[in-house]
């Protein structure tokens, strides 16, 4: 695995480079599935100039899986602001029932309620996740979203993000603007980001708890195997694949950074809530022994539940066996 070597703008050459579509990740009804696959025709989006809205365009028009608009949240016609989901438990039994009957429809069978409800979480996760980690890897800044700065819609791959807040590094041009907060080195930038993510995400995982009928532990191992791989899936599509895997690692590298946001001088443990380490593996392929890059996964889908075949090569239940 390459070190990392980020400059202070946090972008290389190659990132504004469209690379080859990656090796997906195979994960149960992970960025491939019919759930993200839909490509609307592009509805009219809000003007935004806010920092952060660049990446956004970006990966708007790069990943084939997925629209973002520079928007605020939407409701109706199949839209959930993300607000909802700790608000109402109607909106995730919505989404979950997207995925009881996308599951119904690919094996055949009925699946668990809880696959479903794991799945519809994955499929929750991995977008919006995106909308933290993509501004991340491309411009070193890191948007201070809450939830009722998002919404999505399932069937068709489209989230609104209205972007406001952010976290950037002192030489950063929009450093000066008012709704940016400096930070002082990368360190703290990565911390700004556990925590932004970490923060947004905590309560559409309690709500999602008893559906999914796991502890706390289980669902934050769900929710970074998700980030993880949305980020890697773009990293592939920019050409940046050995960037991110890098990346990755050191932001979810077990260890103890003397920074943590919003208080002075305390020490911030990393990568908690989040699962410690990115499960990135080198291996060797083919009759040529060219080297290539698995994962292991924090998680274990269920996908076996209704498909055996199925099974994720880097599920744990196959790599701690």
């Amino acid at each position: 695995m390459t070190g990392s070597s980020v400059t202070a703008s946090g972008t290389t050459a190659s990132s504004t480079r469209t690379g080859p579509a990656p090796r997906s990740p195979r994960t149960a009804e992970a960025c491939t599935t019919e759930a993200h696959a839909v490509s609307p025709a592009p509805d009219a989006t809000t003007p935004c100039a806010a920092p952060c809205t660049t990446s956004y365009h970006r990966l708007d028009t790069l990943a084939p899986v997925l629209r973002v608009r520079c928007a605020p949240p939407r409701r109706g016609r199949g839209w959930i602001p993300a607000a909802d989901l700790a608000a109402r438990p109607e909106a995730v039994r919505d989404l979950i029932a997207h995925d009881a009957r996308q599951g119904l429809a690919r094996y055949g069978r009925p699946l668990r309620p809880d696959v479903a409800a794991g799945f519809g979480l994955h499929r929750f996760v991995w977008p919006v996740a995106l909308l933290f980690t993509v501004p991340w890897f491309l411009e070193r800044r890191v948007p201070l979203l809450s939830a009722e700065d998002v919404a999505l819609r399932r069937r068709t791959g489209e989230v609104t993000v209205r972007p406001g807040a952010f976290a950037c590094l002192p030489d950063d041009p929009a450093a000066r603007l008012p709704q940016a907060r400096t930070v002082p080195d990368e360190a703290a930038l990565a911390a700004e980001l556990r925590s932004a993510l970490s923060e947004f995400l905590a309560p559409a995982l309690a709500a999602f708890r008893p559906e999914v009928r796991r502890g706390p532990r289980v669902l934050w191992a769900m929710a970074t195997d998700a980030a993880v791989e949305g980020l890697w899936y773009v990293g592939g599509l920019l050409g940046e694949e050995e960037r991110v895997q890098a990346e990755l690692s050191a932001l979810l590298e077990p260890a103890a950074p003397a920074y943590a946001p919003g208080v002075a001088d305390a020490p911030a443990p990393a990568p908690a809530p989040f699962t410690p380490g990115a499960g990135f593996t080198a291996t060797a392929v083919g009759r040529g022994g060219a080297s290539g890059t698995d994962r292991a996964r924090a998680s274990c889908c269920l996908v076996y539940t209704a498909e055996p075949a199925d099974m994720c090569g880097g599920c744990p239940r196959v790599t701690r066996s």
